[in-house]
């Protein structure tokens, strides 16, 4: 049996906006973080969006150094069409890049990544010793709690 949403309205208008509600207006962003937490479809949905997203920004990633050592390598080896070689591969570093930035700058994927990243911290802070963690200062631990 096929899982649905249990508000198909509130699904159909978060399903539009990408599962994305990080540019929602405050006071309306509870009403759609709790149809997240009551529905499993549009959270699965949601995760999978996010998902693509990060995949695309470690492609576009990987696609720029490997063109980035391709000029290296052209550069260190200097074949005898080494101009046009390395004239392609800035250029491929070029369009990675910029499909880079058109991902990060269009999809909540940076800030999904940062949010997991202050989730770990929280966690190895509050598995430290507690004579460690009264070392650390008050400004990472109000950055770690996310205030």
């Amino acid at each position: 049996m096929r899982q649905r949403c249990v508000d198909p309205i509130v699904g159909n208008i978060l399903a539009s906006w990408r599962y994305d509600i990080s540019g929602v207006a405050p006071e309306m962003r509870p009403d759609y973080e709790e149809h997240f937490a009551e529905c499993a479809y549009c959270r699965g949905k949601q995760r999978l969006h996010r998902g693509i997203d990060i995949a695309l920004i470690v492609l576009a990633s990987a696609s720029a150094v490997v063109f980035l050592l391709a000029f290296g390598v052209i550069r260190h080896f200097g074949p005898r069409h080494a101009f046009i070689l390395e004239l392609a591969a800035l250029a491929g570093f070029a369009l990675s890049a910029i499909i880079w930035l058109a991902v990060a700058v269009a999809t909540p994927a940076p800030l999904v990544v940062a949010d997991a990243a202050r989730l770990g911290a929280r966690q190895l802070h509050d598995r430290l010793p507690e004579e460690i963690r009264d070392r650390i200062p008050e400004q990472i631990k109000l950055r770690i709690s996310g205030q």
